[in-house]
C-alpha cells in the first residue's frame, strides 16, 4: 500500500507546486526542497492525514482563494454585479482530517464592484432624436399648421443672426403624425409627387406672369423707385464703366469714319480697338448689375463672382476681336500695301480720342487709388491682384487705348512723311500686340480670382489672433480665408475648444444647490444616466453658443467677413 501512496503523493506534490507558483503564492510553493523532504517524511511514516491536504491545492490557501461569478442584468441600460463567493478557511490542526470529511460551506457575499452603461446599437440610420423646422415638416411630410399644433414644441438656438431662438419638432413625432394623416407611406409619396407637379406648374405660370407684367410696365412706364441695380452705376466701379462706355462709343464711331475716309490700317485697328472696348465694357456693366443681386437658394453666397466672369470674357473678347483683327489687317497691309488719302481728319480724331481716353483713364486711376487706400494696399498690388476687376479692366483698356493712339499717330506720321504705307501696317501690328498683352493679363488675373484667392496674410493673422486670444479656444488649425469678391471674405477654421472653460461657462449659469440636491438623489445607474444626459446636452448647447459668439465677434470686428465656418475639432 505504501508504494501506491508514495506515487499519489508525488503526483499531488508536482501539481500543487506548479499551481502555487503560477496562481496562489502558496507558502508551500516557496519552501523548495524542504517541502519535498516533508513529503518524503509523510510518506515514510504513513501519516495519511498530513499528506491528503496537499492533494487538494485549494485547501492550503483557503484564506486567499475567491470564486467570482458575473451576473449581467438587462434592466434599463444594463448593469453588472460581481458575486464574490468566499470559501471559509480550515484550521490546519489535528482536526483537519475530520473537517475534510465534512462538506465545504460557501457563504455568498453580494458586492457591487462596477456599473457599466450598456452600449446602444443605433444602426446606420437613426433619426429618432432629429429636430426639423415647421417649414420642413409641412414641405416634406405634407402637413398643415393645424397638424403641427398638436405636436411637442421645442425651443432651440437659432442659426440665423436676426433671431435668438426658434421652434422645432421631433422628427419621430412628425413622421408619426404624417402616417396618421395620410394612412401609409405610399399615400404620402403620392401626395408629395402631386405637390411637386403643382409646384412646377406654378413656377411656369409665375414666369409667364412676370413676363406679362414686364411688358405692362414697359408700356405704361415703371413708377417704382430706383432699384439697387440701377444705383450701382452712379458710384464706384459702375460709374467708371458707364463713363467708359459713353466715351469709347463716341470714339469708335468717329474712328470708323476716319478709316472709311483715309483707308489707314492703323486707323482701322484703332476703330476695332474702340469697338472691342465698348462691347467689353457692356459686358462689365452686365456683370456689375448681376453681382449685386440678392443671394437665393441656388446661389447661397450671392453673385459677386459675376464681375470676375464678365472681366474674363472681356479679356477673351479683347484678344479675339481687338488683337486678332488688328493683326489680320496689319498682315494684309504688309502683303498688299495701298496708298492712303489725306490723314488730316485722322489726326484730328486721334487727338480727340487721346483726350477722351486720357480722361477715362484718370477716372479709373482715381477710383482704384481710393479703393486701394480703403484696403490698406498699394496701388500696384491692388491692380496686380485684380481686387476690383471691373475698374481694373477699364484701367488696362484705357492705358492700352492711350498707348495705341500714340502708336497709330506715330506710324501714320511716318507714312505721311515717307509715303511708305508699310509703317502704317506695322502700327496696326503694334496695336494688336498691345491688345494681346492686355487680354492675357486680364485672363490670368480673373482666372486666379475665380479659382479662390486667399486674403492678405496680415488679415488672416489678425483673424486668427482674435480667435486664439479667446479663453475657450485652445488652438486654431486649417485656417482658410477666401476672397469672394466685392470686399466679401469667407473664413473657415477648425477650432480646438477647451472643454473645462466651456463647462465652467455652463456651470456659472446653474443653481449649485439644486444641482447638489439632484446629485444626492442619484441612487441607481438609471438615475445617474438621466442626470448625465440632461447636463451633457446642456453643455453641448453651451458649446454651440460659444461658436455663435465667436462668429459674431469675427464679423463685428471685421465687417468684410460675411461667412464664417468654425468647425469643432
Amino acid at each position: 500500500m505504501l508504494p501506491g501512496l508514495a506515487a499519489a503523493a508525488a503526483a499531488c506534490r508536482c501539481s500543487w507546486s506548479s499551481f502555487c507558483r503560477l496562481h496562489l503564492r502558496c507558502p508551500a510553493a516557496a519552501r523548495g526542497s524542504s517541502d519535498r523532504h516533508e513529503w518524503r517524511n509523510l510518506v515514510t511514516t504513513g501519516s495519511f492525514a498530513y499528506m491528503v491536504p496537499y492533494s487538494h491545492p485549494h485547501i492550503c490557501v483557503l484564506s486567499q482563494v475567491k470564486l467570482y461569478s458575473t451576473n449581467v442584468q438587462k434592466e434599463g441600460q444594463g448593469s453588472q454585479t460581481l458575486r464574490v463567493e468566499k470559501v471559509p478557511s480550515l484550521d490546519e490542526s489535528e482536526n483537519i482530517g475530520a473537517e475534510l470529511k465534512a462538506p465545504l460551506k460557501q457563504e455568498p457575499l453580494q458586492v457591487r464592484v462596477k456599473a457599466v452603461l450598456k452600449k446602444r446599437e443605433y444602426g446606420s440610420k437613426y433619426t429618432q432624436n432629429n429636430f426639423i423646422t415647421g417649414v420642413r415638416a409641412m414641405n416634406e411630410f405634407c402637413l398643415k399648421p393645424s397638424d403641427l399644433e398638436q405636436l411637442r414644441k421645442i425651443r432651440r438656438r437659432s442659426p440665423h443672426e436676426d433671431t435668438e431662438s426658434f421652434t422645432v419638432y421631433l422628427r419621430s413625432d412628425v413622421e408619426a403624425k404624417s402616417l396618421e394623416v395620410w394612412g401609409s407611406p405610399e399615400a404620402l409619396a403620392r401626395e408629395k409627387k402631386l405637390r411637386k407637379e403643382a409646384e412646377i406648374e406654378y413656377r411656369e405660370r409665375l414666369f409667364r406672369n412676370q413676363k406679362i407684367l414686364k411688358e405692362y410696365r414697359d408700356f405704361l412706364g415703371n413708377t417704382k423707385p430706383r432699384s439697387r441695380t440701377a444705383s450701382v452705376f452712379f458710384k464706384g466701379p459702375g460709374k467708371v464703366v458707364m463713363v467708359a462706355i459713353c466715351i469709347n462709343g463716341l470714339n469708335c464711331f468717329f474712328k470708323f469714319l476716319a478709316w472709311i475716309y483715309t483707308g489707314s490700317a492703323s486707323m482701322f485697328s484703332e476703330a476695332i480697338h474702340s469697338l472691342s472696348d465698348t462691347c467689353n465694357q457692356g459686358l462689365l456693366a452686365l456683370g456689375i448689375s448681376k453681382s449685386v443681386q440678392t443671394p437665393d437658394s441656388t446661389h447661397p453666397y450671392g453673385f459677386s463672382n459675376m464681375r470676375y466672369i464678365s472681366s474674363l470674357i472681356s479679356g477673351v473678347g479683347i484678344f479675339m476681336m481687338g488683337a486678332g483683327l488688328s493683326w489680320y489687317h496689319g498682315v494684309m497691309g504688309l502683303l498688299h500695301p495701298q496708298p492712303m488719302e489725306s490723314l488730316l481728319w485722322a489726326y484730328c480724331i486721334l487727338a480727340g480720342s487721346l483726350i477722351s481716353e486720357g480722361a477715362t483713364l484718370l477716372v479709373a486711376v482715381n477710383e482704384l487709388r481710393r479703393s486701394a487706400q480703403a484696403k490698406g494696399m498699394s496701388f500696384y498690388k491692388y491692380v496686380m491682384e485684380s481686387r476690383d476687376p471691373s475698374t481694373n479692366v477699364i484701367l488696362l483698356e484705357d492705358t492700352a487705348a492711350v498707348l495705341g493712339v500714340t502708336i497709330a499717330a506715330t506710324c501714320m506720321g511716318l507714312t505721311s512723311i515717307t509715303g511708305n504705307p508699310l509703317y502704317d501696317s506695322l502700327g496696326s501690328l503694334g496695336v494688336g500686340t498691345l491688345l494681346g498683352v492686355v487680354s492675357a493679363f486680364l485672363i490670368y488675373t480673373n482666372t486666379e480670382a475665380l479659382l479662390g484667392r486667399s486674403i492678405q496674410p496680415e488679415q488672416v493673422q489678425r483673424l486668427t489672433e482674435l480667435l486664439e486670444n479667446d479663453p475657450s479656444v485652445r488652438a486654431i488649425h486649417d485656417v482658410k480665408a477666401t476672397d469672394l469678391g466685392l470686399g466679401k471674405v469667407r473664413f473657415k477654421a477648425e477650432v480646438d475648444f477647451d472643454g473645462r472653460v466651456v463647462t465652467r461657462s455652463y456651470l456659472e449659469k446653474q443653481d449649485f444647490d439644486q444641482m447638489l440636491q439632484e446629485i444626492q438623489e442619484v441612487k441607481t445607474p438609471e438615475e445617474l444616466e438621466t442626470f448625465m444626459l440632461k447636463h451633457g446636452e446642456n453643455i453641448i448647447d453651451t458649446l454651440g453658443a460659444e461658436v455663435d459668439r465667436l462668429e459674431k465677434e469675427l464679423k463685428k470686428r471685421n465687417p468684410e467677413v460675411r461667412h464664417v465656418d468654425l468647425e469643432i475639432l
